[in-house]
């Protein structure tokens, strides 16, 4: 065998071995999505095992969760329904509080959303005659984070939460 020859067989080896990483690589394909598959399905699962040690441990799955400061049941249940809907003016939060709890005044209302306002947990939007309150985007992001929300993973949270929230 001359020189030539050896070289003709090594670019047809050459050739076959193009040819069998193509082939390979076009067989792994549909396993490489099904990994990717996995992988979420195996995140889904982390963060439904999550919710579930948050109800165990604290009885229910609500807002106030990733807001530790906030102790007191009014603000608790401002917070609920700012969640509920919000864009609300202190008059119809003071009456889905009287809905939920049988009484609610309106001055209590009022100084519990100033001091939830002051302390980052709900936002106040003066834009028309009455002021409005919202739950704050930084405080969203971080049930959104508790709850898995695609939109919010891999987003660093702040620590507004962990501020006295009364």
């Amino acid at each position: 065998m001359g020189e030539e020859d050896l070289r003709d067989e090594i670019r047809e080896l050459r050739a076959q071995i193009a040819q069998l990483s193509e082939a390979l690589e076009m067989a792994v394909r549909p396993y490489q999505k099904v990994l990717g598959q996995l992988e979420e399905l195996q995140g889904v699962a982390k963060r439904y095992f999550g919710l579930l040690e948050l109800y165990q441990r604290y009885g229910e799955i609500s807002p106030e969760v990733v807001i530790p400061g906030l102790k007191n049941p009014i603000s608790q249940e401002i917070v609920k329904i700012l969640f509920d809907k919000g864009d609300r003016n202190i008059s119809q939060i003071a009456e889905q509080m009287r809905q939920r709890r049988g009484s609610a005044s309106r001055r209590i209302v009022r100084e519990r959303l100033d001091k939830l306002v002051e302390n980052g947990v709900v936002t106040v939007s003066t834009d028309s005659k009455q002021r409005r309150f919202n739950i704050s985007d930084e405080v969203v992001q971080k049930w959104s984070q508790l709850l898995g929300l695609r939109k919010y993973e891999g987003q660093p949270s702040g620590t507004q939460g962990e501020k006295e929230g009364e």
